[in-house]
């Protein structure tokens, strides 16, 4: 009797059909564990996203949401920043059927806090900057609708996809690291950039989380555990509440100057069991944008200028962490085009504007899906159960606040050293392929920015076939994207020279 228990296509279920399940190598319980790791790899954006944008005050006088509380304005950002994801993520599940789910950008929102600081004498609002998203995010369905940014994604040259995938690997390992404070920047003023741990040393029971976090996910690959990351990262979480339960360590304090004077805490989220597992979410903060206020106040040159520091963050963050997905999911053709194409980058775009009309920031695809991928995750069930974990996050937020930073950055950690070894499919003995393929490597976590590596390597791949004589090699469109990138590394002189 045979003991093949997979699921033939024509007795296949619905949802094995619809999601194309079998067809990808995968079942109904890899996606849901792909789904529910990829939620944990990158729930930390609900807490992440109020620090960054709730605090400041802007033109109007409040902060983000319309109030000067503090806490009532993060949690405004959080239970927005949960609900749009959820939306967004089940979106890209149902229309593109691709294993990748998003949330608001990191360094988009970072770029918008600065623009209020920058601009407050101009009585700029977060209202205003969110109108500027809607509008980046608009120009780049455009941009799909009409073809261009599918063939710009299909001009890319073999090598840079490959050098982008395992640079982002390199990426995620490095945010890992620094998320978990393995890594951190000294407190010494004038010294290295980054030390291991405080002072060049490993120090606090987080640090051990993250530790022992890192080899137990390592040692269950390697056993061929089914779940591994997953497991591991319950696994440090029950730890660190434990460890929270016996010495008390609390969250980071800051003082005055902003200075860290409790380094051996938890970076973000203090790993204890909450009073409440449940809480009533407020929409309050969805819908609060200005479409052209913006213009308005700072002039139609500088509004420009950032829409174009937006566009092309949100436009190549999104192309080069679908080929790092595709790839690790085996999912791309001879081409390294990923399935369904089209449709991932309008879910991506549309993204974009729900992130700005809910006033949260860009939404955009998260590399950290990769962690799902590696679980398991082959289709867009997978980005459904994490839309649906984002969705019971505005209801449950207590319930998933307990897993820390450094019990969840194991997993991008391990994932970004499995990303890495496709570093063997470059011909590092060309130059021309060699070069350029390194700077877009390298950058990124140097940089902490993916467009930064993406935008480093075309230029140099136009630059190094000019140099070796053959210009004629080059892609129409390497041409124009290369120029764009020029203008993007350029925005500072150019603003101030405009304006």
């Amino acid at each position: 009797m045979s003991t093949d228990t997979t699921t033939r296509p024509d007795t296949a279920s619905g949802l094995d059909r619809f999601f194309k399940i079998t067809e990808r190598g995968s079942t109904v319980a890899r996606e849901v564990r792909g789904g529910v790791v990829t939620f944990f790899t990158m729930v930390y954006i609900v807490v992440l996203n109020p620090i960054i944008l709730s605090g400041v005050v802007d033109g109007s006088g409040t902060m983000i949401g319309g109030t000067n509380n503090l806490v009532e304005s993060k949690l405004l950002v959080a239970v927005g920043t949960a609900v749009v994801a959820g939306v967004m993520s089940i979106a890209m599940g149902l229309f593109a059927n691709f294993p990748i789910a998003l949330a608001a950008g990191l360094g988009i929102n970072g770029l918008i806090t600065g623009m209020v600081i920058t601009h407050a004498s101009q009585k700029i609002t977060y209202a205003d900057l969110m109108g500027l998203v809607v509008i980046e995010g608009v120009i780049i369905l455009v941009l799909v609708l009409t073809g261009f940014r599918k063939a710009v994604f299909k001009a890319i040259p073999p090598p840079l996809k490959v050098a982008i995938s395992v640079g982002i690997g390199l990426f995620i390992a490095f945010i890992g690291v620094i998320d978990a404070g393995f890594a951190r920047r000294p407190t010494t003023p004038g010294s290295v950039p980054s030390e291991l741990g405080i002072g060049g040393s490993l120090s606090g029971w987080p640090t051990l989380v993250f530790v022992v976090g890192v080899f137990l996910i390592a040692i269950l690959l390697i056993r061929k555990v089914k779940g591994a990351i997953l497991i591991g990262i319950v696994a440090a979480t029950a730890l660190a509440m434990v460890l929270e339960a016996i010495f008390k360590l609390g969250p980071r304090v800051y003082d005055d100057k902003g200075a860290l004077t409790n380094p051996d805490t938890w970076v973000l989220t203090v790993p204890a069991l909450p009073s409440s597992i449940t809480n009533t979410p407020d929409l309050g903060i969805l819908g609060q944008f200005s479409l052209l206020g913006s213009f308005e106040k700072l002039g139609i040159i500088t509004a420009s200028l950032f829409v174009f520091s937006l566009l092309l963050a949100d436009f190549f963050d999104t192309m080069g962490t679908v080929v790092a997905i595709g790839t690790e999911a085996e999912l791309l053709d001879d081409e390294g085009n990923p399935p369904s194409t089209d449709r991932i980058l309008v879910v991506d775009s549309v993204a974009a504007i729900a992130g700005g009309a809910g006033g949260v920031s860009s939404n955009t695809s998260y590399i950290e899906s990769a962690s799902g991928v590696e679980e398991g995750a082959r289709t867009g069930l997978a980005s459904i159960v994490t839309g649906v974990l984002f969705l019971l996050a505005t209801f449950l937020a207590p319930l998933f606040a307990v897993v820390p930073s450094e019990a969840a950055a194991p997993a991008l950690v391990i994932v970004g050293f499995l990303m890495m070894t496709q570093v063997t499919n470059i011909d590092w003995h060309d130059m021309e392929v060699a070069l350029p393929a390194f700077l877009t490597i390298v950058l990124m976590p140097f940089t902490y920015n993916i467009t930064v590596g993406i935008g480093a390597g075309f230029i140099a791949w136009v630059l190094v076939k000019i140099a070796k004589g053959h210009a004629a090699r080059i892609h129409p469109l390497l041409w124009v994207v290369s120029g764009l990138f020029v203008l993007y590394f350029a925005k500072t002189p150019l603003e101030a020279l405009f304006t």
